[in-house]
């Protein structure tokens, strides 16, 4: 566990989470690593996040760590009682369900604010109000609708993005959501609902591209079919198959590339001489270039190219991403306990606050770990 002396920004700030997945996870746990109480509420048997297969299974460990966990099932007449005094202890409440759940439970902002003006509500949902406002959403959904898909596959093949960007981008924007509120509350005294959305984040992404649209009033291509602004900006395949992206954005780069290379007789060649000048002649000068990449390893142009300022990648699988030495180095990967399985290492926010990273405070909580703690607060106002 990494601990700090000075107090984090939101110490004091207690939240009452209803969430599941991603998205809501996100935004509790950003505020938790902030220093703020997060109280994860979890029906008999814990998230049923905690136990999916594949591709879902690191999501719990992921995006909920430094939360407390308490069992209370909301679909009861006395779980929705006490959840409801329980938001009246907190700052902020978080849900990420499906649209009508949560009023049906008599815990939506509406009904809750009526009782606690001062409350700040954050709803995660697929789509802000509008048309498409009650339509169920995934990540894979809205990156269909919102541009990102078709920017990302070849032209006719959609792909989605490799990672849950807009889940994790929407928790993002609830959690500024949730700081700006809790500014505008000490200037009012009054809290706000705050909606972020998975569809808005999505088109957000794609912006850029949109305005190139409505610049040009052409249809930006998919990036595999990119017209590139730079003529050397593209992965090559190196010796044994290994590959690495090389980027040659100005005209000094492009001729530091060509002595790394030793080869500075490309700088003489027709329609070279120029940025603009080889970004028409592209495909001629990657294939130049591969031909003559396919003779070096990665291992040996690699520091080659970043003592001459190149900007370079290798091609890195997130497994090999658990031993990056600058991610060790740098305190951005981190142990934290698992009550059921010991330890694991997980990856921090990418802040660097002061000086102090916000890290793991506390072990992953196990189902219902802290349903007593928390509840006794409960009790003893009920007695006094």
């Amino acid at each position: 566990m990494t601990t700090s002396a000075a107090p984090l920004p939101l110490a004091g700030v207690r939240v009452l989470e209803f969430t599941h997945m991603v998205m809501g996870p996100t935004c509790g746990m950003i505020l938790a690593d902030l220093g703020a109480e997060v109280i994860k509420v979890e029906p008999p048997g814990g998230d049923k996040t905690r136990k999916l297969p594949g591709l879902g299974i690191g999501f719990f460990r992921a995006f909920n760590r430094n939360k407390k966990s308490v069992v209370i099932d909301i679909a009861t007449d006395e779980g929705r009682e006490t959840a409801a005094e329980l938001a009246g202890e907190c700052d902020v409440v978080l849900e990420n369900f499906r649209p009508g759940l949560m009023a049906s439970f008599g815990l939506d902002y509406e009904t809750l604010s009526k009782k606690y003006p001062r409350l700040i509500y954050v709803t995660h949902k697929g789509f802000l109000p509008g048309p498409y406002e009650n339509r169920l959403a995934l990540d894979e959904v809205v990156q269909m609708m919102g541009g990102l898909s078709y920017m990302t596959g070849p032209i006719g093949r959609p792909l989605r993005a490799g990672t849950s960007v807009n889940d994790i981008m929407g928790g993002m924007f609830g959690a500024i959501g949730v700081l700006a509120a809790l500014r505008e509350r000490e200037l009012t005294g009054k809290g706000q609902e705050v909606q972020s959305a998975l569809f808005e984040n999505c088109v957000f992404l794609s912006s850029q591209h949109m305005q190139q649209y409505l610049m040009t009033g052409e249809p930006p291509p998919p990036m595999p079919s990119r017209v590139s602004a730079w003529s050397v900006y593209d992965v090559f395949t190196l010796a044994e198959n290994e590959q690495l992206f090389i980027g040659a954005v100005s005209d000094k780069q492009f001729a530091t590339l060509c002595k790394v290379l030793e080869r500075p007789d490309l700088l003489q060649q027709p329609g070279f001489g120029d940025n603009a000048s080889r970004v028409a002649v592209r495909p001629q000068l990657l294939a130049q270039l591969g031909e003559i990449l396919l003779h070096h390893r990665v291992e040996e142009l690699s520091p080659k190219l970043e003592a001459a300022g190149i900007p370079y990648a290798p091609i890195v699988r997130p497994d090999q991403l658990a031993d990056d030495p600058h991610l060790k180095a740098s305190g951005g990967l981190v142990p934290m306990e698992i009550h059921e399985d010991g330890m694991t290492e997980v990856v921090l926010l990418p802040l660097l606050m002061g000086g102090r990273r916000p890290g793991v405070r506390s072990a992953l909580p196990s189902v219902g770990q802290h349903t007593a703690e928390v509840l006794a607060s409960l009790q003893s106002r009920a007695t006094s």
